[in-house]
């Protein structure tokens, strides 16, 4: 299969999905795919690659390929912060499932590859679908291609519109660090849903207007997460940006 990015860039499906461990850095709303563990080694690893990455204040999401075969070797998804309504992503297809695959570019050169716009969560956000927009749910994918375990390209009329991550909470880090290996704990997974909940449209719009029962709300999670002994790897993950929307709106 040969897919389309940014009018006519083009990549062509290999059999080689990266075994890199996808990290969910939750407080920058961003899905990492790559061996960097620092921002200094990030902006090496772009230099000796190619693709779509961040320039000054353009910020899309990345596609990193080796110059030398022209393999896909990493990537990074902003997660979109506007969540579609219940019905609409009742409406996320099932089929066709996950086929396990890479990318090999048609060319050297580099492209860009625009953010998402919809957050579809599926029921206790067992899977995140992240989509251009919700037109994508009015016909039906031609392809989900698995680049990395867990993680994978939606395509439709042979173009990449959106990207999916299957079980969110096992990959929740901070920054670069790798993620837990041991599962989630069960409060976890709650903690996660509630957090979702809060820094997502439109609940959040109502934190960042002072909405006293949102603000309650904020608060009563802040202390779950604070009082939360096990799986604390993942439960500081998902506390740092509570904590920056206390810093921000809890405590007046």
């Amino acid at each position: 299969m040969r897919i389309t990015i940014d009018a006519d860039w083009t990549a062509t499906v290999t059999g080689e999905p990266l075994s890199v461990t996808p990290r969910f850095a939750f407080r920058d709303f961003l899905v990492y795919i790559a061996p960097y563990p620092d921002v200094k080694e990030r902006e090496r690893f772009q230099l000796d690659t190619f693709g779509s990455q961040d320039w000054l204040w353009d910020t899309p999401d990345e596609l990193r390929f080796d110059p030398a075969g022209r393999e896909l070797v990493g990537a990074e998804f902003h997660m979109a912060a506007v969540v579609a309504d219940a019905e609409d992503g009742a409406r996320v297809p099932t089929a066709p499932p996950v086929r396990p695959g890479g990318l090999r570019a048609d060319e050297a050169r580099d492209f860009r590859l625009e953010v998402t716009t919809e957050l579809c969560r599926a029921p206790a956000d067992a899977v995140l679908t992240c989509l251009r927009d919700l037109d994508v749910l009015d016909e039906p994918l031609q392809a989900r291609i698995g680049i990395a375990p867990d993680v994978a390209l939606l395509v439709q009329h042979g173009t990449i519109v959106g990207w999916s991550l299957t079980d969110p909470v096992k990959y929740l880090t901070t920054a670069f660090a790798a993620p837990d290996p041991a599962p989630p704990a069960p409060a976890t997974r709650l903690l996660f849903t509630e957090c979702l909940d809060l820094v997502t449209a439109p609940l959040f719009d109502e934190v960042s207007n002072r909405n006293p029962a949102a603000l309650a709300r904020l608060r009563a999670l802040d202390r779950r997460l604070r009082g939360q002994h096990e799986d604390r790897h993942r439960v500081e993950a998902l506390t740092v940006l509570i904590a920056d929307l206390m810093e921000n709106y809890g405590n007046g």
